[in-house]
């Protein structure tokens, strides 16, 4: 009999281990599954919420990536604060960044009115483009590695089913969870703006080039564009903020495919260079060319940035949910239009690094 118990009690023994093991088998295999080989490693994890913070807020958690760049650091952190200002969901920030900015960045977060915000810091490893961008020799400060993140988006929210894309240079003035619930068709990866909404037809914005429609974007004349039987005077879509269905990101592989017409590109020279100018936008134009949803047009009022001069009322600005300042007039510069706007939620900086420039002279009005 004791010998039959010390049998019994050695096999229940070897079972628990086994299935400690299986167990632990599990989890290092999504521990590798969820390091990234890309270099898109977390630094920093979500702190918790607050307790009065958690009472004050619902249960709606709704991830946003924002890439943080060291000189634009200003414009992503008055994004985020007006993002977190106007919401009562769990915002968790994504926040996708470079090595040397990250002290900078943290130290901004914890020590301003911020410190309460949800957020991840995420390095970039400009690494991952090697091979899929073409950088010319002479221009290779021009080139941003961080305006490719929005490509890795299931690599950097690799838990979420859903998230928000934005850039540094919007303020949001609606609440964040209705963009959040667009609603995306069966089969689409993301939605986006169309350039070709009733807010762009209604509003003529001058200095924005040609970017409303394929032919801006893509050369025409190559043809392995022409294979892909895209219509030239196909509305574009601006890729500044856009919602995404990440399982259907991944079930189409979305990201490989516009690393595809990346690496292509630097072969054959596929984007256009007389238009928009803009190597981050015709990839996505290609993946989700017919295969996307549309956002409010509300949610993404831009070209605020196109021009010095106000091209939209006051009263438009104020009902707008979510204004872009895309452009080379940035609300953070020595002039912008309603710059004013965008400092109510601007941050200041406290190591004193970041400092907004400002001059409207009255040579600069009279022109």
């Amino acid at each position: 009999v004791n010998i039959s118990i010390l049998i019994v009690a050695v096999v229940i023994f070897l079972l628990v281990l086994h299935h400690n093991f299986l167990g632990l088998s599990d989890f290092l295999k999504r521990e590798l599954s969820d390091s990234n080989p890309l270099g898109l490693q977390p630094i920093d994890f979500i702190p918790a919420v607050p307790q009065r913070l958690a009472d004050e807020r619902n249960d709606k958690e709704i991830s946003v990536v924002i890439a943080a760049s060291d000189e634009r650091l200003g414009g992503a952190i008055a994004a985020m604060n007006s993002i977190y200002r106007h919401t009562r969901s769990n915002v968790v920030f994504h926040i996708v960044t470079l090595n040397d900015t990250v002290d900078h960045l943290r130290l901004w977060l914890s020590n301003t009115a911020l410190k309460n915000l949800r957020y991840r810091i995420l390095n970039f490893d400009p690494r991952v483009l090697e091979g899929k961008v073409q950088v010319d020799p002479q221009k290779a400060d021009t080139l941003k590695p961080l305006t490719f993140a929005r490509f890795y988006l299931p690599n950097l929210v690799p838990h979420a089913e859903k998230a928000i894309y934005v850039d540094d240079d919007i303020i949001v003035q609606d609440d964040i969870l209705e963009l959040y619930n667009t609603p995306l068709k069966p089969g689409h990866a993301a939605a986006f703006s169309d350039d070709c909404d009733s807010t762009t037809n209604k509003v003529a914005v001058r200095g924005a080039g040609n970017q409303y429609n394929y032919i801006g974007f893509l050369d025409y004349k190559k043809e392995t564009i022409r294979k892909l039987a895209m219509k030239a005077n196909t509305c574009s879509f601006n890729p500044g903020v856009f919602v995404a269905n990440l399982t259907e990101w991944k079930l189409q592989n979305i990201t490989k495919q516009l690393e595809k017409w990346m690496a292509l590109n630097v072969v054959e020279e596929l984007y256009s260079r007389t238009l928009s100018g803009s190597i981050t936008t015709p990839p996505l134009l290609i993946v989700f060319y017919k295969q996307h949803s549309s956002i409010d047009p509300m949610w993404n009022v831009r070209h605020l940035g196109s021009s010095a001069g106000k091209r939209y009322s006051p009263q438009f600005v104020k009902a707008a949910k979510l204004l872009h300042w895309n452009g080379h007039f940035k609300p953070w510069g020595r002039t912008a239009s309603y710059a004013e706007v965008w400092e109510k939620w601007y941050v200041p900086d406290p190591t004193g690094k970041f400092s907004l420039i400002r001059r409207h002279s009255e040579a600069y009005e009279a022109k």
